[in-house]
């Protein structure tokens, strides 16, 4: 399973709005005959992949596989009959579908006469196809909050420079995590003091993520800005009562409601828009006003922090304006990894009522 969960981990950022799934076959004999992962959206799922590696060997043996076996036929057909049509006898996988559409394969294969064992490794290979599984349940999508600061919290110095911060190796760890996105999100503060490119760069064959920049006003990006080129598609979200006419031609411009309290925008709206639209993970890497905004309005899934060897002792936090004022009310996370990037230290976390899937 653990060799499946590596195997899904090779799809993110291709298979969008569809889950990422790592498949392995073994023979009668268990020994691995086959492995296959879910490539992109539309194309052969990895339990097809797997069983077209194994062949003839298949036949007796187990498919071992990240999400249960799917039962419905959209662009390609019901992995579960493929299975049982290889002759499968054992099937293992590690987390129940919950898209109502696709699930019951377990149920298919059973009735088959297919050995079912279900909840090994879920809760690893829950986390890798998190963006999915939040899209699925919730209806939006997955929202990863990435920011860099130095160990005293700051993401910017009191004079407001913030290049560079972390280490060449932090910031190529983040193209990737770009990579592995269908959308990068930005507010209007980071576009103007910045002028960010959010393109992904130095990840062969990555396909590029939508770039979003949350301008309420729409006055922070302007014809001429970085996000307006061609590398990828760039969408500007802005309030429904902005003046916006100069964007026109320029970028594709969403309206949005006005938050009911405080300012900007309705970011619920905003994610429905994205939802809509087939995004099913969203890169935000706004800053400290943008991400409050989204920590007050619980819409947070992961944050990764990059944490540089270095003290400012002043500028900005990387973290305002969530709603937080007193300890019994912070947002507390559960680690799920510690890195050395380069000299930086990458913190992953997620908050601590995430559901925690149980292993059989």
């Amino acid at each position: 399973m653990r060799r499946a969960i590596e195997l899904a981990a090779r799809g993110l950022g291709s298979t969008s709005p569809n889950p990422v799934v790592g498949c392995v076959v073994l023979d009668a004999a268990g020994r691995i005959v086959g492995e296959g992962w879910h490539q992109r959206a539309g194309g052969p799922h990895a339990e097809v992949h797997a069983l077209t590696a194994a062949g003839p060997a298949a036949r007796g043996g187990t498919a071992v596989v990240t999400l249960e076996p799917c039962a419905h036929t959209g662009r390609t057909g019901p992995c579960a009959q493929a299975l049982i049509a290889a002759g499968v006898a054992r099937v293992v996988y590690a987390v129940a579908d919950p898209n109502p559409r696709a699930a019951g394969g377990a149920a298919v294969l059973a009735a088959a006469g297919v050995e079912v064992a279900a909840g090994p490794l879920a809760a690893e290979a829950a986390e890798v196809n998190a963006a999915w599984l939040t899209a699925v349940r919730h209806g939006r999508p997955h929202v990863h909050w990435k920011y860099a600061a130095t160990l005293d919290g700051r993401v910017a110095a009191a004079d407001g420079t913030s290049r560079w911060i972390t280490s060449p190796e932090s910031r190529a760890d983040v193209h990737r995590l770009r990579a592995e996105s269908d959308a990068v999100l930005v507010g209007s503060g980071t576009a103007r003091a910045d002028d960010p490119h959010l393109a992904v760069r130095g990840v062969p064959g990555a396909r590029q993520p939508l770039r979003v920049v949350l301008d309420t006003e729409a006055t922070a990006v302007k014809p001429g800005a970085r996000v307006l080129d061609g590398a990828a598609a760039t969408l500007v979200a802005v309030a429904d009562d902005a003046p916006a006419a100069h964007l026109v031609g320029h970028a594709e411009v969403v309206r949005l409601p006005r938050a009911a309290h405080g300012p900007g925008v309705d970011l619920t709206a905003l994610l429905a828009v994205l939802h809509r639209r087939g995004i099913r993970s969203v890169l935000l890497e706004g800053g400290p006003t943008l991400a409050g905004a989204f920590v007050a309005a619980g819409l947070v899934d992961r944050v990764t922090g990059y944490l540089a060897p270095a003290l400012l002792g002043a500028g900005p936090q990387a973290l305002t304006g969530a709603g937080i004022t007193t300890i019994a009310d912070a947002l507390r996370l559960r680690v799920t990894g510690v890195d050395r990037i380069g000299p930086d230290l990458r913190i992953s976390a997620v908050p601590a009522n995430a559901p925690v899937p149980k292993e059989s």
